[in-house]
């Protein structure tokens, strides 16, 4: 297979899911792929600064999400597409399934306007809803999480909060899994390293991706 495939990795803040970014990514090289490694908020100049004022200025929910939905149109159109369009596989730590869990689960924010704003933003050229071929979502217990961020940074606001928000994000991606179950693949964030990269690797060598 040589067209572009975009995958991108979900679950809350401790779940482990940016720890094999890079693994996936080696070992697509290793095939022979071409790999284009981001992230979100942020990937592009623009993005990176709406990351900033998202991850650290006090605001309501709506700006929240418009930082969010304004950064992405930016990195889909100067990063995601093109790289898909050059048949690159685009590794993704985080996208639009966060807005939703974050600021629809966490902050309780409308959950229609963020459908709107997503079909607005991920509307290109080359697809008429721009979604992942694969969302790997790294499921933890949110006391967990919280154990595994103590002490690790200085934390960011969302970070920062309580076990009760990070209940309402998962829920948030519980919602977004069970709407479009063929691109989730639920990935157990609670058992040894080798164990998750065992899921991580299986979910891509099932859609015939890597051999």
């Amino acid at each position: 297979m040589t067209g572009g495939i975009f995958i991108s990795f979900e679950g809350i803040d401790g779940a482990g899911k940016s720890s094999h970014v890079q693994g996936l990514a080696d070992a697509f090289r290793g095939q022979g792929r071409a790999v284009t490694v981001t992230r979100e908020p942020g990937g592009t100049p623009l993005a990176e600064k709406l990351r900033v004022l998202a991850l650290n200025d006090p605001m309501d929910a709506l700006t929240e999400a418009l930082l969010m939905f304004a950064a992405r149109r930016d990195h889909l159109m100067l990063v995601i597409e093109p790289a898909l369009a050059r048949g690159d596989v685009v590794l993704c730590d985080r996208f639009t399934d966060a807005t939703f869990a974050y600021q629809g689960g966490g902050r309780g924010f409308d959950w229609a306007v963020l459908s709107t704003l997503e079909r607005w933003v991920q509307a290109t050229p080359a697809a008429s809803l721009r979604q992942p071929d694969l969302t790997l979502w790294f499921e933890l217990d949110p006391a967990i999480a919280a154990q595994r961020l103590a002490g690790a940074r200085v934390p960011d606001k969302f970070e920062a909060q309580p076990i009760e928000f990070f209940a309402q994000v998962a829920a948030g991606y519980e919602r977004r899994a069970v709407a479009d179950p063929s691109r989730f693949a639920r990935i157990r964030g609670d058992q040894p390293r080798e164990s998750v990269w065992s899921d991580v690797f299986s979910a891509v060598t099932d859609k015939g991706w890597l051999r």
